[in-house]
């Protein structure tokens, strides 16, 4: 049924666009016919909207990848700038959380660690609904902040680096071949605020994938049932990415003209400081608004990515 529907969710709406094209064709031969002014006015709002629904059902062309539609995981950590970095990687958190909400996607934390005195060492999150693998794939990479830094007691500017990760959640009808031999998994206990919500057990859970050196933690939840489940949730995604990426880089070799796609340490600068600017070194896209865009607005980013590279390629 989940494949019918999906199946469905695109034939329905080519043959509502086919047949609005037929009627307007027909509508078009009479206004020639008639000469009729109101009729005209009419009919360019018809093939203004109808413009508009071919333009959706080709971006959404571009997201029929095999793992497009699926659910994402994304992880951000902080590189090299201390504070300041680690500070970035939690706007950087905020920034996704709210581009995720405002597209009525479901997000939660499934494990985070605060950093020192500011900011967060890493995060992993979930966020759930319909081609959410599929847009967030574009965000992979590393993001770059200019600004004087807030930590600074001399006001210097500051360049900082956060690396985004996003891998598809596959669920139990994907193939991921996790043999538990491979496995080293250890407890310990979680991190908190101090006081009562101290956690006096060894709820928390790291997993280390031995062959390829994977590791995922998850401390969120109370039980270390619990915990464990989201770790190797969170491992089968990185196996699957890995195995996907590995799937790539042999179709590159094989493709001489994927190798004009540059891909350089940072994919897009987020400037503060003297002036204001984002930009996306893929894509050349700029926007001048920097507090907009911290506020979730990454639309324009994500889609002139897709419609340039496709999902396949991100």
């Amino acid at each position: 049924m989940q494949e019918i529907n999906e199946l469905q969710s695109w034939v329905d709406p080519w043959e509502e666009a086919d047949r609005k094209a037929t009627e307007l064709a027909e509508l078009g031969e009479l206004i020639d016919a008639e000469g009729e002014p109101g009729m005209e006015e009419e009919f360019r709002a018809e093939v203004e909207q109808l413009e508009a629904e071919v333009e959706e059902l080709e971006f959404r062309n571009m997201l029929r990848g095999a793992d497009a539609g699926r659910d994402a995981l994304l992880t951000i950590h902080p590189g090299a700038g201390g504070t300041d970095s680690q500070d970035w990687a939690e706007m950087l958190m905020r920034m996704y959380t709210r581009w995720a909400e405002s597209h009525d996607f479901d997000v939660g934390v499934l494990n985070l660690v605060p950093g020192e005195e500011a900011g967060i060492k890493s995060v992993t999150l979930e966020v759930r609904g319909r081609y959410a693998y599929g847009y967030l794939q574009a965000e992979k990479g590393v993001h770059r902040l200019v600004r004087i830094s807030p930590f600074d007691q001399q006001a210097r500017r500051h360049t900082s680096f956060a690396s985004v990760f996003v891998y598809p959640v596959v669920d139990d009808a994907v193939e991921v071949d996790v043999k538990p031999e491979d496995l080293r998994i250890d407890t310990y206990r979680a991190s908190g605020k101090g006081g009562q919500h101290v956690n006096k057990t060894d709820s928390a859970v790291r997993i280390t994938h031995v062959p390829t050196g994977i590791v995922v933690s998850c401390q969120q939840e109370r039980s270390q049932h619990r915990n464990r489940n989201t770790a190797m949730k969170m491992l089968r995604a990185a196996l699957y990415e890995q195995a996907m990426e590995e799937r790539r880089k042999q179709r590159e070799k094989m493709d001489e003209a994927k190798t004009e796609i540059a891909w350089g340490n940072q994919i897009r600068s987020y400037v503060f400081q003297p002036y204001t600017l984002v930009k996306d070194h893929r894509t050349d896209i700029e926007q001048t608004d920097v507090q907009r865009v911290m506020q979730g607005e990454i639309d324009e980013f994500i889609v002139g990515y897709l419609r340039r590279y496709g999902a396949q390629r991100a």
